[in-house]
Order: structure tokens, then sequence, then C-alpha cells
């Protein structure tokens, strides 16, 4: 079985099995397979729609109630360094504003800077 672990500060924390082997591993569990289920559609932005830029990452998260420590581990990098975006000392590359953008539920940022 092709199996691959994602650890976390050394311990475990996901299996990652390719498609076909969990779909076997349901069946034997007893479980049906499920078909996948594709990703929910993002529609673009309107033309006229004023984005949020990035300086209003601070306030956005804030009104989201999302904690600077659960936005920067759910993208990938360091409460830090999210900080020092959200103060605008650093400008993430296009993949960490993507990121952001899918986190906070914000149409752009994909394309800014």
């Amino acid at each position: 079985m092709d199996i691959q672990i994602i650890a976390r500060d050394g311990e475990p924390e996901y299996a990652v099995v390719p498609w076909a082997q969990y779909q076997a591993l349901l069946k034997a569990a007893g479980q049906d397979p499920a078909p996948p289920q594709p990703a929910p559609a993002r529609q673009a932005p309107a033309p006229d729609q004023v984005l949020p830029s990035l300086g209003q990452l601070r306030s956005l998260r804030e009104t989201k109630g999302i904690a600077i420590e659960a936005l920067a581990r759910t993208v990938g990098i360091s409460p830090s360094y999210l900080a020092l975006i959200e103060s605008g000392e650093r400008l993430p590359d296009a993949a960490i504003r993507r990121s952001l953008a899918w986190e906070l539920t914000v149409p752009g940022w994909r394309d800014e800077l």
C-alpha cells in the first residue's frame, strides 16, 4: 500500500493514500465507497466589485473571528510571519496570497503585487 505520512512536530498527523486504495479500505470496512465530491465553485468577482487590499488582512481575519495562529497554521506559515504580512513589513508570495484568499474567502490577492 502506498501511504504518505505527514508529520507535525515529529508526530504523525495525517496519512495520505491513493484514491483507489482508499476506496478498497472503505469497501473492506463495510462502507459504501463514495464518488469524489467536486470542490465548490468559487465565483469570480464582478468587474465593479471592490476587492479588499492585502492591507486589510488583519481586519478581515479578526472580523471572521480567526486567531492569527489558526490562520497561519492553515496557510502553512508561522504566526510571526503572518504578523509581518499583516503589518506590511513582508509581502507574501503568490502561493501564500492564494491560500490566504481561499481561507478568508476573498476573491482577490491572487494576481496582486
